[in-house]
């Protein structure tokens, strides 16, 4: 027999954001943004529990909690603001990449409801099987006033916990011609981002909805519930022997059930004394039958132990019932969902059981705002720290709001995620500074981490500076068209320290960097200067300017800088008769002959291109060759000096970045270590990051600069995968002031990954306070850009010779490679 939906449905209006039944039921309906899946410890799995208790313990007797957490199946689309002409090709090829990648989207839902009579609804009695119905009391202003008030006060003890709570509108609860309302969303199981659509639903033989065929399981008997509940368990596939990888209790119900399905958790708010009377009314009963079976004997025990623990703990007494409700299109896939979902149970140590008899009126319970209609028969009676153990506690991770970030994924789906790990933190006060320390082991995946950084960072308008070794950013430089210094016998480095750009001014920094790096060239590391050095090398330089302005033809370079003091400075010396142990000009100039034309390294600082370094966004530079080089390390190392900080304090309101790889080591040890300790403690006043990286642990323990200036000095951690180093990791965790959830985090990356997909996990924490596990996952044309592998490299070059260009190349071979990404 059909029926009408508008006739039965139990829902009578929406009146000042309040579903009202039929019954006079007032509901309250919040959408909670919980905590992110992976993200929490033990420690905050208990305070939530204690959160969601207090939250219980302040709704009125008469009231249910109904907590409705939506699983559906959807598919990534990059958003509006990704979708642009502008964005670059390796951007674009990450859209594609990503794009229709399966995630589970999570919606929770808390709906308090008052119910408008305390007498118990059964299976007979449901709403469902009345031919009318009457609502059984008149709303009062007074008592709509003070259920409200609860309610805020609920929402408020959540969100001092760290759960968002947002109270639905009349338009969140109804629908339109171009919006689906969530009541009309549990009718008809729309997707969230759907338009609406008529559904038939279909109760009796199958249960179905529309095209979708459902099954309903629930834990309602006591004899099928767990020996054991808790706030949080073990979650073993990142665990390790040293470490407990703690998750919600739920979480099986919840993210880690991979289907369409709804979680219903309803709580029953009743009289404790009338609970206590009742249940001391059957303690009595079974007592006075335990005489002729076991059972009641034991089920006596059961019940007075049940009295003791309320009386003695102050438990709070309810009621409780949870459901998952799955629904697919293809019945054989429905098969391998209802194994998912038993297997679920069974993770609980629980006992699913599948509802067919009394689901209809199980499900009509579920519509948002008829909790207060439930079969109170499918319920069982515990406390509220017992149910809160079965709610869901977890969500999806988030997108940040930021304007700048970092795409990574989700270690769920791999889902793409808009992190920002630079600016927001400072705003929130989690960090103090945006310098990054990256450690990661050789094939942890550390290259493909920094050029995706690097990359984004780019593509956001900053200027990049890389000091490298091992040309892990030939690539992604050739991609961007950046500058790639590096020595080769055909074509050595070269710079120009004394070009001034156009729109560039000789101030008193450039002047500075080019006395240092004229001193590092006449001095050895054990030889000091005096102050008449100084200042006769401060009046060369600007008696060299002085000629540049009055004679713009002369091409600024060491060159004629060489030919200016052996010709006109050394005869202003003679006129101001400096005497030789002031200033040995010929000893000078005899040092540093062989940097001038017809010497051994003229190329070095005579560099007639690649000068404009201060507008330059992408620089690398690049060492390998040179990092031994007793002569040309330590000039290099001057001219990064020098333009990293013209970079940091002139261009203003623009991102600087200096990335330090492996190189820092061999700057280190070159007498460096003070500027990598200023550069750390100051470019953070110059909206800048300093970002260094690192391979072996004994680089940590054994070098003080990474352990006082780099560390104490970087608020963004990053630590690649760290399993070879678990057995000595407590040494690792002290020196990085790591806390025992960051640990469990770091020693949980790559230990579950999916093997159908190529990508490494990486932890990053944030001033020690937020701390996450991402995926590094990227498209192929990504892969090939990164790529440090030889053979692959060749091969790229090889391509973007064929076909014209490095974009072209990467291209097809990215359409040709069958390699799995």
């Amino acid at each position: 027999m059909e029926k009408i939906l508008q006739d039965i449905l139990p829902i009578m209006d929406v009146e000042n954001d309040c579903i009202l039944s039929k019954q006079g039921d007032i509901c309250i309906t919040f959408k909670l943004l919980l905590p992110e899946i992976f993200t929490l410890s033990g420690e905050n799995y208990e305070a939530l529990h204690q959160a969601f208790i207090k939250a219980i313990k302040v709704l009125p007797a008469g009231s249910v909690l109904h907590k409705q957490d939506w699983f559906i199946e959807a598919n990534y689309q990059p958003t509006a603001n990704d979708v642009e002409e502008n964005e670059s090709f390796l951007h674009k090829a990450s859209d594609r990449f990503f794009t229709e990648r399966p995630y589970l989207d999570h919606h929770c839902y808390a709906m308090l409801i008052k119910k408008a009579s305390t007498k118990s609804t059964t299976t007979l009695l449901s709403s469902l099987t009345r031919p009318k119905l009457v609502p059984e009391q008149t709303i009062h202003p007074i008592a709509l006033q003070s259920f409200e008030a609860v309610a805020s006060q609920f929402a408020s003890i959540l969100s001092e916990a760290g759960i968002k709570c947002q109270r639905l509108t009349e338009n969140d609860l109804l629908s339109s011609s171009t919006h689906c309302g969530l009541i009309e969303q549990y009718c008809s199981l729309h997707e969230f981002s759907g338009n609406p659509a008529l559904k038939d639903i279909q109760l009796k033989p199958l249960f179905t909805i529309g095209s979708n065929t459902c099954q309903l399981f629930t834990l309602a008997d006591q004899q099928d519930l767990p020996t054991y509940c808790s706030s949080k368990n073990k979650y073993d596939k990142y665990s390790s022997d040293k470490t407990k990888f703690a998750i919600g209790f739920a979480a099986p119900l919840g993210l880690l059930l991979p289907c369409n399905h709804v979680f219903n958790q309803y709580i029953f708010i009743e009289d404790a004394q009338a609970t206590i009377k009742k249940m001391e009314s059957k303690r009595l009963r079974l007592q006075s039958l335990s005489a002729y079976s076991r059972e009641n004997a034991i089920s006596k025990e059961a019940v007075n132990e049940f009295l003791n623990e309320c009386i003695r703990e102050q438990r709070s007494p309810v009621k409780a019932h949870f459901n998952v409700m799955l629904w697919a299109e293809d019945k054989e896939r429905l098969k391998d969902m209802r194994n998912m979902a038993t297997t679920a149970f069974a993770q609980l140590d629980a006992i699913a059981k599948e509802e067919t008899v009394g689901m209809p009126q199980i499900y009509w319970a579920g519509i948002p705002g008829n909790a207060g209609d439930f079969p109170m028969n499918d319920t069982f009676d515990t406390f509220a720290e017992q149910a809160c153990c079965f709610l869901n506690v977890e969500t999806n991770y988030q997108n940040s709001i930021s304007p700048v970030g970092i795409r990574f994924g989700d270690r769920l789906s791999g889902k793409p995620v808009h992190v920002d790990i630079s600016d927001e933190p400072i705003r929130k006060g989690i960090c103090t500074n945006r310098n990054k320390f990256i450690l990661g082991p050789s094939g942890s995946g550390k290259s493909f981490l920094t050029n995706h950084l690097m990359r984004t960072y780019y593509e956001q308008g900053s200027h990049i500076v890389i000091v490298d070794v091992g040309h892990s950013y030939k690539g992604l430089c050739d991609m961007v068209s950046g500058y790639y210094f590096t020595y080769d016998e055909k074509k050595p480095i070269c710079f120009n320290p004394f070009y001034i750009a156009d729109g560039d001014t000789l101030d008193t920094e450039k002047k500075e960097s080019i006395k240092t790096l004229l001193l590092a060239l006449w001095k050895k590391d054990n030889e000091s200067f005096n102050r008449s050095e100084y200042v006769a090398l401060s009046n060369a330089l600007q008696g060299y300017y002085d000629k540049l302005e009055k004679q713009p033809g002369i091409f600024a370079c060491f060159n004629s800088f060489y030919e200016y003091v052996s010709n006109e400075f050394v005869q202003v010396l003679t006129n101001d008769k400096v005497k030789e142990k002031d200033f040995d000009v010929t000893n000078f100039l005899y040092v540093l002959r062989p940097y001038y034309a017809g010497g051994e390294f003229d190329y070095l600082l005579n560099a007639t291109e690649n000068l404009d370094l201060l507008t330059e966004h992408f620089i690398v530079f690049e060492l390998d060759n040179i990092k031994d080089h007793p002569i040309l390390f330590p000039v290099v190392t001057i001219i990064i000096m020098e333009v990293f900080i013209s970079k940091m304090r002139k261009l203003k309101g623009i991102r600087k970045i200096i990335l330090i790889e492996e190189a820092w080591k061999a700057i280190a040890k070159e007498g460096m270590a003070e500027y990598i300790k200023y550069l750390f403690k100051t470019v953070r006043k110059f909206f800048g990051e300093a970002i260094v990286v690192t391979q072996e642990v004994e680089d940590i323990i054994s070098s003080p600069i990474v352990k006082q200036a780099i560390i104490n000095n970087s608020d963004c951690k990053i630590l690649l995968d760290q399993s070879k180093y678990q057995n000595k990791f407590d040494q690792i965790q002290e020196l990085l002031g790591l806390t025992q959830k960051e640990k469990a985090l770091v020693l949980s990356v790559n230990k579950a990954n999916d093997p159908d997909k190529k990508y490494k996990e990486v932890f990053i924490s944030l001033g020690g306070v937020l701390s996450k596990v991402y995926r590094t996952e990227v498209s192929p044309e990504e892969y090939f850009a990164y790529t440090t592998e030889e053979t692959e490299k060749v091969k790229v070059q090889q391509y973007a010779k064929q076909y014209g260009s490095l974009e072209k190349g990467i291209a097809a071979l990215a359409s040709e490679s069958s390699k799995p990404f």
